[in-house]
């Protein structure tokens, strides 16, 4: 089951939030991630630091819900008209936008400042909420499809091992390729079971 999706904050506290996401978007953008401090953050947001504290309780955890809001998706899944155009579409969108230094930068991000795993949860509702739209624009067309979570296991897990651990081969054709073998499973798979249904069992000899 996926993670829920994170509720976003009202009132004051989503002014609060708001102001010091921009502040520390602005100042990244101005001196760097490594120059960076609490006191910098709440007086280009015009809070206290105890607020920055009370809330976030530190800067790394206060970067890692900054790129978390950041690697949020802003639109859907391109819909092109059949469930491979739509998944090599997302998959390449999806493994351009991680990858790049921007991408790489968020993903650290989130990942140090996050020491019960929520943010990393979060990020993986994010891309499977991506898929559940992919699948059922599918399923609308009468197509067959994976699971949500085997197109996480072979796109998804693959393409985040190499950003973190092994990069290389990050491209169109790498992303293309795992959409292909993720498909072509369920391909084997459908083809598989009416033969499997249809062969005859078969039957004891009668002892002699």
């Amino acid at each position: 089951m996926s993670p829920k999706p994170m509720v976003r904050p009202g009132g004051r506290s989503a002014r609060v939030q708001e102001s010091v996401h921009a502040a520390v978007r602005e100042l990244v953008g101005e001196m760097g991630r490594d120059a960076l401090t609490v006191p910098m953050v709440a007086t280009r947001a015009g809070v206290t630091p105890s607020t920055i504290y009370r809330r976030w309780g530190d800067l790394q955890e206060l970067l890692s819900d900054v790129a978390v809001e950041r690697l949020r998706p802003e639109t859907d899944p391109a819909d092109l008209g059949s469930l491979r155009a739509d998944l090599d579409a997302w998959a390449e969108q999806f493994l351009d936008e991680m990858a790049s230094p921007p991408g790489r930068a968020y993903i650290r991000d989130a990942l140090l400042g996050d020491p019960d795993g929520t943010n990393a949860g979060q990020c993986s509702a994010y891309a499977a909420e991506q898929i559940d739209t992919v699948l059922a624009r599918a399923v609308q067309r009468g197509e067959p499809v994976p699971e949500t979570e085997r197109l996480i296991d072979r796109v998804v897990a693959p393409i985040m091992y190499r950003i973190l651990f092994r990069p290389g081969r990050l491209d169109a054709a790498y992303a293309r390729e795992l959409v292909t073998n993720a498909v072509y499973a369920l391909q084997i798979e459908a083809g598989a079971r009416p033969a499997e249904a249809a062969a005859p069992r078969r039957s004891k000899k009668p002892d002699s």
